[in-house]
């Protein structure tokens, strides 16, 4: 209900009929078809009019059947004053009936008139409305007066219990379609966070094979502008066309890593430092199954801290060690220090920084400098 319990009109959803039942909408329909009958049985079963009286009792059931549904609409588009007009309208047209001779279309007009304030308009409004409509009623029905105090309490107790049963319609409604938004809006914010995850997962896979297929070819252009023998610049080119084959073929596992159909870490690591000489992998701790976003990210941090070892610090040893522990995991990547290579200023810049990015969206942590010999990477990971 908007504004306050006197000045407030039931909500819209409260007025109209989404959200009503079918047999509920046959009821409403049945109880119209009642009154209709009532006021065409009022008007013609029980005399036998002139043509006037019966062109008069016609236009008078068109225009209350008319002014009933206009005030319909106009309540529901809440517009007091066009409600207030209709429903004078039709009190209006149970006086004429009651003048004419038409008692009892007056009664059910004057019953309709008061019930239906009761439930479509505001409480300071529908009180007077319904107190005319119902002392109306009361001031000419022909029953015993305990007979007509009970109808008229009957009547505005209906027309508050409908209101009441409107409004909870109504909020049921409202709150139907806050739960369908809400879920559009999870549904949109899940395929977001899941776009942004496959967009991160290949970009790093291509930050690290480019950079590694940049090394290669750098290496390439140095010994051509040296004038080296043909087998070794066509190494170099070769090593180039391996790191882009490794880089299709771990995009492909990054994108089975998002679909589940991960490999185990520690077999992914060792395959890593297979064709490295002098590296070597260690795990500690009781080894368990990560969650994807948390696997792919050792892995590409274990790429990338190799990378950094091949292009700063050519012929030092790498130990890679994987500690399982009960809350986290934690990669530590350590060289043993080499000599800087030609490129060592050569790269996209991601490194670090990429790596770092990547351990915080986690909520872990990553640290990198240098060590007692070397340089250090150290990450961890919730779990």
């Amino acid at each position: 209900m908007s504004g306050n319990a006197w000045t407030g009109w039931p909500s819209r959803e409260a007025l109209g009929r989404a959200g009503t039942s079918r047999p509920r909408r046959l009821l409403a329909w049945t109880v119209r078809l009642l009154v209709l009958a009532t006021l065409l049985w009022g008007a013609f079963g029980n005399r036998h009019p002139g043509i006037r009286e019966a062109l008069g009792a016609t236009a008078g059931v068109l225009v209350a059947g008319l002014a009933a549904w206009a005030f319909f609409r106009t309540t529901y588009e809440h517009r007091l004053a066009h409600s207030l007009a209709l429903m004078g309208v039709l009190l209006g047209v149970a006086v004429a009936a009651q003048a004419t001779g038409f008692t009892v279309p007056a009664l059910v007009l004057w019953c309709g008139c008061g019930v239906s304030a009761l439930e479509r308009l505001p409480l300071a409004a529908a009180g007077p409305v319904a107190a005319v409509a119902l002392a109306s009623y009361s001031v000419f029905d022909t029953d015993a007066w305990p007979t007509t105090a009970v109808t008229v309490a009957g009547m505005a107790l209906a027309g508050y219990v409908l209101r009441l049963d409107a409004e909870a319609r109504g909020s049921a409604q409202r709150l139907l379609a806050q739960e369908r938004a809400a879920r559009t809006a999870e549904a949109e914010s899940a395929a977001l966070t899941e776009r942004a995850r496959i967009a991160r997962e290949i970009h790093d896979v291509l930050a690290h094979s480019l950079s590694a297929q940049l090394v290669h070819l750098e290496a390439a252009r140095l010994l051509i502008e040296n004038g080296a023998d043909r087998e070794r610049i066509l190494e170099r080119v070769v090593a180039a066309r391996g790191m882009a084959r490794d880089g299709l073929v771990e995009t492909r596992q990054a994108l089975s890593a998002l679909r589940g159909d991960l490999t185990p870490l520690e077999d992914f690591l060792t395959e890593l430092v297979s064709g490295a000489d002098g590296a070597e992998v260690t795990v500690t701790g009781d080894r368990r199954p990560l969650r994807a976003e948390a696997s792919q990210a050792v892995r590409r941090v274990a790429q990338e801290a190799l990378t950094n070892v091949r292009k700063h610090a050519q012929g030092a040893k790498v130990r890679l060690r994987l500690d399982y522990r009960e809350h986290e995991v934690t990669l530590r990547v350590r060289d043993s220090g080499g000599r800087p290579g030609q490129l060592a200023g050569c790269g996209g810049g991601y490194g670090l920084l990429g790596m770092r990015e990547r351990a915080e969206l986690l909520g872990g942590s990553l640290d990198a400098g240098p060590a007692d010999e070397g340089f250090e990477v150290t990450l961890k990971v919730p779990v």
